[in-house]
């Protein structure tokens, strides 16, 4: 992360955790991903917590929350360049894939890990060439 990004995180976390939750829960609802998916795809924040952010009622984010936010922003925009619309860009990670064992995309990005969301859009930008 560049030193300028990380001053603007610092400098107005309040208003970035904002944005980048807004933008998570648009991606989200274009998905048709539950709640509870959406909680383990944040890194497992307490329920309350979700649901507070839902309501736009956050301060500031972990780092590993605007991480996870990030690559998620940068699977949605690798599915709208690989695919001719945005509905088959959005019905996309409800698919079995057999670069995933057959999993859907969305199963594979909810084990949890940072792994799985670098390991997807790595994947994603290597089908864009």
């Amino acid at each position: 992360m560049s030193a300028n990004t990380e001053q603007v995180l610092h400098t107005h976390p309040e208003k970035t955790a904002q944005v980048a939750l807004g933008v998570f829960f648009n991606i989200m609802d274009a998905w048709h991903v539950k709640g509870k998916d959406q909680i383990i795809l944040l890194g497992k924040p307490a329920e309350s917590t979700f649901y507070n952010w839902k309501k736009g009622k956050v301060s500031a984010l972990s780092l590993d929350t605007l991480e996870r936010i990030s690559y998620i922003m940068g699977i949605y925009k690798a599915l709208g360049i690989l695919f001719p619309t945005r509905v088959q860009a959005d019905a996309w990670p409800h698919k079995p894939n057999q670069a995933f064992n057959g999993q859907t995309a969305l199963e594979f990005m909810l084990k949890g890990s940072l792994i799985q969301l670098s390991d997807l859009r790595r994947y994603l930008d290597a089908q864009r060439g």
